[in-house]
């Protein structure tokens, strides 16, 4: 059988593409598959253990059976618009504002916010910049999950967020989240929630640039 595979970030950077085409037998499981990866790329080799795998854009493990035609994307370690929810992952900049617009009501007693943004000085290096790279439909499927989840343990919780991609600068805004809930309390702890477990599990990825070079930050030494 053949499958697609997909490349990003340090993959597809080290690989110098961003997917190719696998022949496997009949029966071959995930794990039959990035073992054949790693016999043939160095790169994948050498990151084993360190990355993780999706399956037509759902997370699986090793002996998830795979079938002809099935789409195997590589995940490395994350650094982070669907129905009327507000998620966006965007090229361009930022608003707080529209995170905040999608979430107000008159139901809503208080709105938490949560803005992270590119910092000079990280890990001991001065940054010149920041590249951030996703896997663009499964990251939007990842926050849209998340969202889903977090108000569903939060009854009336409303989270929106906004997440960039590409280069960005010194003071560049890289995600904007609000929640809002009837209380004080259930909003801290949703937008607490949504940036802790997004860095956990959505297919975005930091490279960070600076005047040492640059690196993929989260594949640890």
């Amino acid at each position: 059988m053949r499958i697609s595979v997909l490349y990003f970030a340090v993959f597809r950077e080290k690989l110098g593409t961003d997917g190719e085409a696998l022949e496997l037998p009949a029966g071959a499981r995930v794990g039959d598959a990035v073992a054949a990866l790693a016999a043939k790329h160095v790169p994948i080799a050498k990151l084993a253990g360190k990355f993780r795998v999706a399956v037509n854009q759902d997370f699986a493990t090793d002996d998830h059976a795979l079938a002809d035609g099935d789409e195997l994307a590589l995940i490395p370690p994350v650094a982070g618009g669907a129905e009327a929810r507000h998620i966006k992952l965007l090229d361009t900049p930022l608003s707080l504002d529209r995170v905040v617009a999608a979430v107000a009501g008159s139901g809503m007693g208080g709105i938490v916010t949560f803005t992270g943004m590119v910092r000079r000085h990280s890990r001991g290096v001065t940054v010149e910049r920041l590249e951030y790279e996703a896997y663009g439909s499964m990251a939007l499927r990842e926050m849209t999950r998340l969202i889903v989840e977090i108000e569903a343990e939060l009854p009336g919780v409303v989270l929106a967020i906004e997440h960039r991609t590409g280069v960005l600068q010194i003071g560049d805004l890289a995600v904007v989240i609000a929640a809002a809930a009837p209380h004080r309390a259930e909003a801290f702890t949703a937008c607490r929630a949504m940036i802790d477990r997004l860095k956990d599990s959505v297919p975005i990825w930091k490279k960070e640039v600076s005047d040492d070079g640059s690196e993929w930050v989260g594949l640890g030494p």
